[in-house]
């Protein structure tokens, strides 16, 4: 049983032993930008993990990257347009507004707007057909009065009218 427990714990011990990356940083300030960094860029193979938190051997390399370029004394925007010019605009989690990424940052406004349109058509539409039928209802309506007028009748009915009322 000792020897089945054992046993046991050698086998988890690898699955549990996280990656955990210690960089020693000049400076304080590039620790944080490394931690900012790594936090708003995509991993390339990941679907939605950052680098930060990413296994992926790649993600590895990128933090490795990253620490390296910071420590050579590169900007923040220098990092990020290497990282997006060798992997595009997917290491992004807010890609920048460009014209590739005009469909992206520009269509839900578009499907807003086109939304609101066909909304307000629908409504228009619906208000001008209630509109019609309490016209229609007051139309009938007032036929069937007596003080309607003789010009709803047609010639045969005003002449029959007419008749039925001794006038000639």
């Amino acid at each position: 049983m000792t020897r089945a427990l054992i046993l046991l714990l050698v086998l988890l011990v690898p699955q549990v032993q996280a990656a955990i990356d210690t960089y020693e940083f000049s400076t304080p300030d590039r620790q944080e930008r490394f931690s900012v960094l790594t936090d708003e860029l995509r991993c390339p193979k990941c679907q939605n993990q950052n680098i930060a938190d990413s296994n992926a051997p790649i993600a590895n390399d990128l933090r490795r990257e990253i620490y390296r370029m910071l420590e050579e004394g590169m900007s923040d925007d220098q990092i990020v347009d290497f990282l997006v010019d060798r992997y595009g605009d997917f290491v992004l989690y807010k890609p920048r507004f460009s014209a590739k990424t005009l469909v992206l940052w520009g269509g839900p406004v578009l499907f807003l707007l086109m939304g609101l349109v066909v909304l307000f058509g629908l409504l228009r539409k619906n208000r001008q057909a209630q509109i019609t039928v309490r016209s229609s209802d007051k139309a009938s309506a007032g036929a069937n009065s007596p003080a309607a007028p003789l010009e709803s009748l047609s010639d045969d009915e005003q002449q029959r009218l007419k008749q039925l009322l001794g006038e000639k």
